[in-house]
């Protein structure tokens, strides 16, 4: 962990405002995390006053509550209610448009985005998260490519693990290790904070150089290797250690399944918040007239009956064969395909499903009676 702070100097947060307006100059649209309708969301920001300064989140299997903290923190809180894959591979998007005249079909592909994009405040399990789904998109997406083009990433190393986080079993977290221009670490026991902060690219050191900055001391990167070890030691959950692969393929008949779909909803909450996950389907249009045509692709979840529905009905006709599908998806066949796990940790599915069913708490189960 001492290897991350070589290096390392120190922001106030007036130079991490500057940091955002050195951004904003260049034609960055900034987003970041900030309080609407009783969440930590991820929206536009102005400035640091934008930024959910004193709040952090209570989070539990079914339960989210923001609640204040008993100092002034920028990013005291763990995960915000969905992810930054929005900003990539958007819930809904126009893919082509067309015009029927009497002899011809004119189609044309919807332009794609060339937006400089500034992620702030991304943790490392979100970062993880975007890796995962450049795996899996980026060669196959030109939309998604476009827009993960030209992307500057403020990371934030977590401090504040949330009681559904279990990062660190995952090694997703919470160190920021990879995939960022500038990361912070927050020493909230400041008041006001100051950050730590160490650079990883050319256009990190050249954000740096143009904010006031100094040297971090002995003290200080101290005190944030501290704060990460204690954010790795209080997980609120932990994946069990076994290798899942085969744990689930040994068990696609237990009746833990039966359990967990007597209580599944089949709501599609998990992937919905899940920052990986990225089924979608296509829907045609036209207008009453049948001359004009359009093609969009909205997501779409593995929980749905129409998502598995072939000629004859689902393949997956029950919430039993779904609710496994997307976990050994995402735990066993996952690392065949794409090379890493589809989970992060990040500990979403816990906290938005509307039952509390935990995703650790049933691998564990399984875990427990294969090992009996």
């Amino acid at each position: 962990m001492s290897s991350q702070m070589n290096s390392a100097h120190v922001i106030d947060v007036t130079g991490f405002n500057h940091l955002l307006g050195w951004l904003g100059e260049r034609g960055y649209r900034i987003v970041g995390p900030t309080v609407r309708d009783g969440a930590i969301a991820y929206d536009d920001l102005a400035g640091a006053g934008d930024l959910p300064r004193g709040w952090t989140d209570e989070q539990a299997p079914g339960h989210y509550r923001l609640r204040r903290r008993n100092d002034t923190a920028l990013f005291g809180y763990a995960v915000g209610a969905h992810s930054y894959k929005r900003f990539f591979h958007p819930p809904w998007e126009a893919l082509w448009h067309a015009r029927r005249e009497p002899e011809t079909l004119q189609a044309q592909d919807e332009p794609s985005s060339t937006q400089r994009l500034a992620l702030i405040g991304v943790r490392a399990c979100e970062i993880r998260a975007i890796a995962i789904q450049d795996r899996v998109l980026l060669e196959r997406d030109p939309q998604y490519r476009a827009r993960r083009a030209e992307v500057f990433i403020v990371a934030v190393n977590c401090t504040t693990p949330s009681g559904t986080c279990f990062c660190a079993s995952m090694q997703a977290g919470p160190q920021v290790s990879t995939g960022f221009d500038v990361v912070l670490t927050e020493l909230c026991s400041a008041d006001p904070p100051v950050f730590v902060v160490r650079v990883a690219t050319a256009a990190g050191r050249e954000a740096l150089t143009a904010i006031t900055h100094r040297a971090a001391t002995e003290t200080e990167m101290a005190v944030a290797e501290s704060a990460l070890r204690y954010a790795a030691e209080h997980m609120g959950r932990q994946m069990p250690g076994a290798d899942l692969a085969p744990l689930l393929r040994r068990n696609l008949e237990h009746p833990r399944w039966n359990a967990v779909a007597e209580r599944c909803l089949a709501c599609g909450n998990c992937t919905a918040v899940c920052p990986t996950c990225f089924c979608t389907t296509v829907e045609d249009t036209s207008d009453l007239s049948g001359r004009a045509l359009s093609r969009s692709r909205r997501w779409d979840s593995c929980f749905t009956a129409e998502f598995s529905y072939v000629h004859g009905g689902s393949v997956r006709p029950s919430t039993r064969a779904r609710y496994r599908q997307w976990m050994t998806h995402k735990l066993a066949t996952w690392p065949e395909q794409f090379g890493t796990s589809g989970c992060v940790g990040c500990g979403r599915c816990i906290t938005w499903c509307p039952v509390g069913i935990d995703i650790t708490e049933e691998l564990a189960a399984l875990g427990a009676d294969s090992a009996a």
